[in-house]
């Protein structure tokens, strides 16, 4: 028998390919990556801090690795701070509340895929209540008004850096309606439109301004989230001169009353109101309008029914059946606009607070804050005492303080 003979090159390639594969175990030749690092995380907040600001948004940085979930809650665990993971960790959506013990609890896995956890115990700065200021806001949560009504945020304490303020106060509506802040003072800011509101006009007010720094030690005391629903457009016209009342809805004229305002002495005012309260009797005394009882011009009468607020020093509409006689005469009240009990309660009980009264034919202006008189400022000015815009015009860098991410 024959033996055949291979050719040497494929000899040699057999050779080859058998010591190839009898290499043990030849994945355990291949290095490790070695460029892929192990997670680091980082709160902005030490463990075991002591007295850190309550306008801090706590953070977690992640390198190397992506943060999977995070807690920070109360060392007591009655309140959780939500937050969001973000491109670089980790991020609070609150601030903190004052002398308060938090800890905070961070889980991550990085890019070698091995998982790591951070936490972080700490607590807060102390505040007393001269160190905290409070937005007290109008109108009222679920609340109706009229189309004159202005947003009014109060303070109880100063608020410095009302730029600051202002760009976490925001208004919102359903149909688009946009407006402006004004600040009368370091205490008191009001928002309108430039007209007045549509109506039917659904509104949200959102403050964020808990822990948030006011200026000069202090901080806000609360957030605050209202939404009120604008009614109908009412709006009533006082002709002083010809004595009567006209009242309107969606510029209709539904009803003409006679009425009797201020005498010579005691001129009611021109210009643009708003009801302010509703009293459904109330007792009227000169002496807190400034009238001494010694006075002649003085009075003090109770249970007067139907009455509706429109200016600080004492201006109402309400029922004034001593002065029947009067309306649409003469006018010889003390400033209010009087009209009988009939009429009085009819109009008490189709207005809001905030419905708009117009006076014209009259001598005497109104005061500037003489009441909600904001209607009375033209809107370029009134957009001026915007602390935003005039930020904007000063092109000063902000402060600090004033950065809030």
């Amino acid at each position: 028998m024959k033996q055949l003979r291979l050719p040497v090159a494929l000899v040699c390639a057999t050779m080859i390919a058998v010591s190839s594969c009898s290499i043990k175990d030849a994945k355990d030749a291949v290095t490790p990556d070695s460029t892929l690092d192990s997670l680091s995380l980082t709160p902005n907040v030490a463990d075991g801090a002591k007295d850190v600001k309550v306008s801090t948004y706590v953070k977690v940085l992640a390198e190397d690795g992506t943060v999977s979930s995070a807690k920070l809650a109360t060392a007591d665990g009655a309140t959780e701070i939500t937050g969001r993971v973000t491109d670089s960790g980790w991020r609070a959506d609150s601030r903190l509340e004052p002398g308060t013990a938090y800890r905070l609890t961070a889980t991550g896995q990085g890019e070698d895929g091995e998982s790591r956890t951070v936490t972080s115990a700490f607590t807060t700065q102390a505040l007393s209540l001269d160190q905290q200021t409070y937005p007290s806001v109008a109108p009222l949560d679920g609340e109706t008004v009229g189309v004159g009504m202005p947003i009014i945020v109060t303070f109880d304490l100063p608020v410095r850096k009302r730029a600051l303020y202002e760009k976490h106060m925001k208004v919102t509506t359903d149909n688009g309606t946009t407006g402006s802040w004004t600040w009368f003072s370091d205490n008191e800011a009001h928002y309108r439109p430039e007209q007045y509101w549509p109506a039917n006009t659904k509104v949200n007010v959102h403050l964020t301004l808990n822990s948030l720094p006011a200026g000069e030690g202090v901080f806000g005391q609360q957030d605050q989230d209202i939404n009120f629903q604008v009614g109908k457009k009412s709006v009533t016209t006082v002709d002083v001169g010809k004595h009567q009342l006209t009242y309107s809805v969606d510029d209709q004229k539904v009803r003409t009353i006679p009425v009797t305002t201020g005498d010579d002495g005691h001129r009611t005012r021109a210009g643009v109101k708003i009801i302010m309260e509703k009293f459904s009797s109330v007792d009227m005394d000169a002496a807190t309008t400034g009238v001494d009882s010694e006075d002649p011009g003085y009075y003090n009468i109770s249970d007067v029914r139907w009455a509706m607020r429109l200016t600080n020093s004492g201006e109402f509409i309400h029922a004034a059946p001593w002065s029947v006689g009067s309306q649409g005469r003469d006018n010889v009240s003390h400033g209010c606009t009087g009209m009988s009990t009939a009429d009085a309660k009819w109009l008490y009980d189709r207005s809001v607070r905030g419905d708009v009264v117009e006076y014209v034919d009259s001598p005497r202006a109104l005061e500037d804050r003489n009441g909600w008189t904001d209607w009375n400022v033209p809107w370029a000015t009134w957009t001026a005492g915007s602390a935003l815009q005039a930020a904007a015009a000063s092109a000063a860098p902000p402060a600090a303080d004033d950065v809030v991410d």
